[in-house]
């Protein structure tokens, strides 16, 4: 069309213009539009085509739509390249009041990667109303304002823009008010109800109009307020607050007098119609006004009461303004006060028992009591945790919220532990945290899970005979760790036979004490010891129970007195005649006084005393001190009386002493006159000599060994019993007697079943003396009594041998008569 060669502004002008799309295809930049409220799936524009994009390129090269906030509300159809409303676009919650409104998108292709830029504009539709503040609005109009008055009055809202938002107001006929609406550079319109004629309070006291907002979308939406208008006398202008709504935040627990929020109100009239005083609403709660305190002067509004966000977390409270004119004009303003949490409140527990005491069988996981915690404040400050006392056997479950059940988490056992003193501690997430304790107290049952124990499993108890009967003996006592009838203990005897006789009938035990009696005086000489058991049983459920064993050894008492045996040759009024001849030397036997004693030890150990004879005549005759020998001092001859009367005191060595008195008539013969006698006196005498002489080797060995076995043992037994004194009775089961030093130089102890050594007192000896319990007395006939002397001399020199050998056995200088006294 023209020449661009011969005109350089033409060639300028086509150079720009191809510079300017060569940029716009280059930068990807692309604008469409699309109308709010759009229905799903509306185009929008063929994005891939504009974008210069082959559409069998779009999904290799990842084609894909991105938006920074609103990326779901439009999409591309990838098989066609189409760009379509995904979901409801509402234009007045993308921009509210904008008057441009439009949605980014970035466009990303990779293979080379490229960036595109889409702006697609929301088209505006008139889809809201005209909306008033107040759907009724009140006005008070003196009758004084003169016809032109104008009252400002607070126009309709439409949430849409441009021509959709463009408003016209109407009012209903009448003939006392007029609309006017005037609009100012920033088109902005302020509508204005203005006065036409003079109000008559007494002919119209209340008006009531009807204003209509219309916007200029198609088709017109509509939106009305009602006007009340009270008529008022006189004081034509009202004071007005700077706003009629006051948004405060306190703090609870703010101190009396803080500052809460000052209200202001003018006044346009002069004088005391312009004097304005503060006022809460008559209708205002108690609450509110035991709380806050307004200066009628100044309109502050302080804190006078307390402040608990608990209680209440918000107030509204109105105040009234009104002048002193004639009459009062007013105006109202809301406060709208939120209470601010503080944390203040301790968290609250709540326990309820269920099953105390506890039994301390009882199986785990049995559940002890519930926990209920709560705390009044609010948010974090609210949030509470539990936790228990450590270390012990039990643990706190979270059941629902803010329930906890408190458990048994390990085995319990009274003995050890009777109660625990729980501490439950719950703790809110304030900042600082409060906390607050609650105790509980688990007291542990008791089941009966132990049996009463004896201190030891075996007594042993040393009673004299000859007790009275009734005497306490010992006392037995158990332990039972148990409580209350569990722990109640009783005793009992486990009955059985002693010999042909029921234990019972020997002793008792007191049920309740445990102390055991003697039920009859108790006899050594039959009874040595009485083994037996005690019983103790609790009083739970099942019983449970122990036994303990008691050794009662009768210790003995001399009691009994030394009994002569039987002569071979009876005598007048039971003494024993013998004929010596007188050709006889010094040294020679002639007779022997057999005694035995029922008692044992040192109460049978017998001695031998020749009493002196009638005149202080000199007696050739002595007696063996512990042998019971009669034999001659010297050789007799012719001035030694034919006739002696032998008195032989035998004792033993109890304390006191016990005695008896054997006689012995000795008949001095001429040597062929007693021949029958000799012989049978040499026969009783020969014989048994003889055979004692044949085993005198043997004896003395097998003798020597068992004594060295019984010093030993004795020793031994000393040691280990003196280390422990037994428990002594209520009867005095005594100290066993202590033989110190005799007219022999030693001291012995009884041996009986069970044997004791101990050292006396006074100075020790070294020689030690072990006695068997001698043969009880019994009958001997005529017929047997030569042999049952042999027989009786044979064992009491055996016996006497045990009770000299161990004094032999220290005592060098008596080994002759040891010697002597074998041979013999």
């Amino acid at each position: 069309m023209f020449s661009w060669r011969e005109d350089p502004g033409a060639q300028c002008l086509l150079l720009s213009l191809l510079l300017l799309t060569a940029w716009e295809v280059g930068s990807g930049q692309l604008h469409y539009s699309v109308s709010e409220e759009a229905k799903h799936g509306t185009f929008v524009g063929r994005i891939a085509q504009d974008l210069g994009l082959e559409l069998a390129e779009l999904v290799p090269r990842l084609f894909r739509v991105a938006s920074k906030t609103h990326g779901d509300l439009l999409e591309v159809n990838l098989q066609n390249g189409i760009l379509f409303v995904n979901s409801r676009i509402d234009r007045e919650e993308l921009c509210g009041w904008s008057s441009e409104c439009s949605i980014h998108l970035e466009v990303i292709v990779d293979r080379p990667l490229q960036v595109f830029h889409v702006d697609v504009e929301v088209k505006d539709i008139n889809d809201n109303a005209p909306v008033f503040p107040m759907a009724v609005k009140n006005l008070f109009i003196s009758e004084s304002r003169q016809p032109g008055s104008r009252f400002s009055l607070e126009g309709a809202s439409d949430a849409d823009i441009g021509t959709n938002s463009l408003l016209t107001y109407s009012l209903d006929s009448t003939e006392y008010f007029t609309l006017k609406v005037k609009s100012n550079d920033e088109e902005i319109k302020s509508l204005g109800l203005v006065l036409k004629k003079n109000l008559n309070r007494e002919d119209t006291p209340k008006h009531y109009l009807l204003i209509t907002a219309i916007d200029g979308g198609k088709p017109e939406l509509t939106g009305t307020t009602q006007l009340k208008i009270t008529v008022l006398d006189v004081n034509d202008n009202a004071p007005a607050f700077e706003r009629t709504i006051y948004k405060v935040r306190l703090f609870e627990n703010a101190p009396n007098s803080t500052l809460v929020v000052t209200v202001n109100a003018t006044d346009l009239d002069e004088g005391v119609n312009k004097d304005i005083v503060y006022s809460f609403n008559t209708d205002m709660s108690t609450d509110i006004l035991s709380k806050f305190h307004l200066d009628p002067v100044n309109g502050q509004i302080s804190v006078k009461g307390n402040i608990d966000f608990e209680e209440s977390k918000s107030y509204e409270i109105h105040v009234e303004a009104t002048d002193k004119g004639n009459p009062p004009m007013s105006d109202h303003c809301t406060v709208l006060l939120e209470i601010v949490d503080i944390n203040d409140n301790l968290p609250e527990l709540v326990i309820k028992s269920l099953s105390l005491p506890v039994l301390e069988d009882s199986p785990l996981s049995t559940v002890i009591a519930l926990i209920s915690v709560s705390d009044r404040d609010s948010g974090v400050n609210g949030e509470v945790t539990c936790s228990l006392t450590a270390h012990v056997p039990f643990k706190l479950v979270s059941t629902y919220k803010n329930y906890y059940s408190l458990v048994l988490d390990s085995a319990l056992d009274r003995e050890s532990v009777s109660s625990y003193e729980l501490v439950v501690t719950a703790r809110d997430g304030g900042s600082p945290s409060l906390w607050a304790t609650a105790s509980v107290s688990v007291e542990v049952a008791d089941v009966n899970d132990n049996a009463p124990a004896f201190a030891q499993s075996e007594y042993t108890v040393f009673v004299r005979e000859n007790n009275p009967p009734g005497c306490h003996i010992f006392t037995v006592s158990a332990r039972d760790v148990d409580a209350q009838e569990n722990a109640l203990v009783s005793y009992s005897l486990v009955e059985r036979r002693v010999g042909e006789r029921a234990l019972s009938s020997y002793v008792s035990v007191h049920a309740e004490s445990g102390k055991v009696y003697a039920l009859q005086p108790l006899d050594r000489e039959e009874l040595e010891l009485l083994h037996f058991q005690v019983s103790a049983r609790d009083a739970g459920v099942p019983p449970l129970g122990s036994n303990v064993t008691l050794q009662v050894f009768v210790l003995d008492e001399n009691d009994n007195a030394p009994a002569l045996l039987t002569s071979r040759v009876g005598g007048i009024g039971g003494a024993v005649s013998e004929l010596v001849p007188r050709s006889v030397g010094a040294g020679h036997v002639v007779a022997k006084v057999r005694a035995v004693d029922a008692d044992s030890g040192y109460n049978a150990w017998l001695s031998y005393e020749l009493q002196p004879g009638t005149g202080g005549a000199r007696i050739p005759f002595r007696v063996g001190l512990y042998t019971g020998e009669i034999s001659t001092t010297r050789a007799l001859d012719e001035v030694d009386a034919a006739r002696h009367r032998l008195l032989v005191l035998v004792k033993d060595h109890g304390e006191p002493s016990l005695t008896a008195t054997a006689t012995v008539l000795v008949s001095l013969v001429e040597s062929g006159q007693a021949p029958k006698a000799s012989s049978r006196a040499s026969a009783g005498a020969t014989s048994p000599e003889a055979a004692l002489v044949d085993v005198n080797v043997y004896l003395i060995i097998a003798i020597c060994a068992v004594s060295s076995l019984l010093v030993l043992t004795l020793l031994l037994y000393t040691a280990l019993r003196c280390s422990a004194p037994p428990p002594e009775g209520a009867c005095g089961p005594g100290k066993p007697t202590l033989v110190c030093s005799s007219a022999m130089g030693s001291w012995s102890y009884s041996k009986q079943r069970q044997q004791r050594v101990c050292s006396g007192e006074e100075l020790p000896k070294t020689d030690l003396m072990a006695f068997s319990p001698s043969l009880p007395p019994c009958p001997i006939s005529r017929d047997r009594e030569e042999k049952q002397d042999v027989d009786v001399d044979h064992s009491v020199k055996v016996s006497n041998f045990y009770l000299f050998f161990p004094k032999c056995l220290f005592h060098s200088s008596m080994f002759p008569l040891f010697w002597k006294y074998v041979n013999s």
